[in-house]
């Protein structure tokens, strides 16, 4: 699996960067032609798409609550923790690809200073999941960059050869992706364009962390069996996390994440004293 992944990471090349510059664009122009290159004026262009898509996808609270949890760095990667055994050029991609996304977030949410919808619309008119968020972190959303961060790196590093599958694959991930993403307007969180921002982000971040790792050799080491206790470690602290999660959250995701850290442990404890 390895080599194929190594194989279809190598053929990216820098003109995938295109698009999503392409998009950043159309929107800012939006923005612009609409007079709300602004705080006020982001705000308000989107406030009906907000309460239209926030009444719709809210009347499922529970799936869309679940399916948010994606967002969660620990919870999505907890999945793809036993591809480290399997697909470890993979991984090199992905750390590479969270460390730019984190910066991004970081950066961009503060400074653009953009208030969720809970600290600017009647909280008693939309629909709220789970904890209510205030402040003004909004744009970009980061639980949206780490989706399509991660989304990216699977998408291109698993991309079949025939030209037909390739289309169906990146259709799905794409539609996956977006699915997950607004699940963030749907529980209240952000707002439309806080998300499609975020998706576009992670992207480019996914993009960059592909091209970091096969530049730099920096996390080829986790290839290495003698570290398996290190990631050992990780998934037991992570099992503990996911532990206290569930006593305070009792919802399905979690369980399944912590179903495939006990799988990943297993494999990692068997690699280790395989001889």
């Amino acid at each position: 699996m390895n080599t194929v992944v190594i194989a279809n990471l190598n053929k990216i090349k820098p003109r995938l960067f295109l698009l999503p510059l392409l998009l950043i664009l159309t929107i800012v122009l939006f923005l612009l032609v609409n007079n709300a290159f602004n705080v006020q004026g982001y705000v308000a262009i989107q406030k009906d798409w907000f309460y239209s898509i926030n009444h719709y996808l809210g009347q499922y609270p529970s799936t869309e609550y679940n399916l948010t949890q994606f967002g969660d760095a620990s919870i999505f990667l907890s999945f793809l923790i036993i591809l480290v055994v399997y697909a470890p050029k993979i991984w090199e991609a992905l750390i590479s690809a969270l460390l730019v996304s984190l910066v991004f977030s970081k950066f961009l949410k503060d400074l653009f200073l953009v208030p969720r919808p809970a600290q600017v619309y009647d909280n008693d008119s939309f629909i709220i999941v789970g904890k209510v968020l205030h402040g003004f972190s909004s744009l970009p959303s980061g639980h949206s960059i780490t989706i399509f961060t991660i989304f990216t790196v699977l998408m291109f590093a698993f991309m079949p050869q025939k030209l037909t599958n390739k289309v169906v694959w990146v259709f799905l991930i794409v539609t996956t992706g977006l699915l997950l993403v607004f699940t963030r307007v749907a529980i209240g969180a952000h707002h439309p364009l806080d998300v499609i921002s975020g998706s576009i982000i992670g992207y480019i971040s996914g993009l960059l962390g592909i091209f970091i790792s096969r530049k730099y050799k920096i996390w080829a080491w986790i290839n290495n069996k003698k570290y398996c206790p290190f990631f050992i470690l990780i998934i037991i602290a992570c099992g503990i996390t996911l532990l206290i999660k569930i006593f305070n959250e009792n919802i399905i995701v979690f369980y399944l994440a912590l179903i495939s850290l006990f799988v990943a442990l297993y494999k990692f404890i068997y690699v280790y004293f395989k001889k």
